[in-house]
């Protein structure tokens, strides 16, 4: 078997997904290649006294990349199979970060009442099982909470999803899984990092199983077949992803998406599809705490035949 590339952050991470840095690394259709990421942190948080108002920048979520795909052009789509992650250490934190998080007051839910306590929850990993004190044992179910390529002409921070992908924090962007996303620039331009040890449907209080992480990724490209908005294949389901607020625009987008999906390569009239999913669909809440929430439809491969 041939050495598979080993692609790190050469300086500075990036944390906005944009189509004008230079990138970091070119690979192939057809290549796979080990990406190296750092937590959402970017190591700052280490110790019970590395609370986030003291350590924390104004920025969150360090990128990898852009790595550039040759041979991608806009209205293409990019096919990133995970292969793999692996922790590159035993351990994972999580913190409340003031005025963060889905039941306390934020920037865009103005409230009077002060922020929550800062708390520092450090996970060790044994035997694949993240264990805090008596009481917190997490399994290891890891997945990239970022993953996007760059938009057209804006830069678009790391702690939103949209569009192109981006901080979705979707358990299903997992090794075993393909992640289809829009190709928008030449050379695609991918990104990933915020890599999760474990996280619960909606990442309730903002902060996952932060852990920095070595991805084993197989790039492919699909020439000529543009979609709108990210889409992820599993052994068995079909699924979209939709960023959006309000929540139910999300869903809207990630259910429409999914329609379209299915019609276009699975042979189902619009409104058939419409009818089968009204029926059989399944829907999960990947984070209802970024600049933007992000809803994941799906449906049973097992209907499509």
């Amino acid at each position: 078997m041939a050495d598979i590339t080993e692609i790190r952050q050469p300086g500075s991470y990036s944390y906005v997904f944009s189509p004008y840095p230079e990138p970091v690394a070119t690979v192939d259709p057809g290549q796979t290649v080990a990406i190296h990421t750092e937590d959402a942190f970017e190591g700052r948080i280490t110790t019970e006294q590395d609370l986030p108002s003291k350590v924390l920048g104004s920025y969150l979520n360090p990128q990898t990349g852009p790595i550039y795909v040759n041979g991608a052009e806009p209205g293409d789509t990019l096919a990133v199979t995970i292969e793999s992650i692996e922790p590159a250490r035993d351990w994972a934190v999580s913190v409340f970060v003031p005025y963060f998080g889905g039941l306390t007051a934020t920037q865009a839910t103005r409230l009077l009442h002060d922020p929550l306590p800062e708390r520092l929850y450090f996970y060790e990993l044994r035997d694949g099982v993240f264990r805090h004190g008596d009481r917190l044992a997490i399994p290891w179910r890891p997945f990239l909470g970022t993953i996007g390529t760059a938009p057209q002409l804006e830069a678009v921070s790391a702690l939103t999803p949209h569009n192109h992908g981006g901080n979705m924090d979707v358990r299903d962007t997992c090794p075993g899984n393909t992640v289809y996303l829009p190709v928008r620039v030449p050379g695609a331009l991918f990104y990933t990092g915020d890599a999760h040890g474990s996280q619960g449907d909606g990442e309730l209080c903002g902060v996952a199983l932060e852990i920095s992480a070595r991805s084993v990724l197989k790039f492919d490209l699909i020439k000529g077949q543009a979609i709108d908005w990210p889409r992820i294949e599993s052994p068995k389901k079909l699924m979209t992803v939709g960023s959006a607020r309000p929540m139910e625009d999300a869903a809207r987008i990630a259910y429409a998406e999914l329609v379209d999906w299915l019609a276009a390569d699975h042979g189902f009239e619009r409104l058939d599809a419409y009818q089968l999913l009204t029926q059989a669909g399944e829907m999960y809440v990947g984070n209802m705490v970024d600049t933007n929430y992000s809803l994941v439809a799906g449906i049973d491969k097992s209907y499509l035949s």
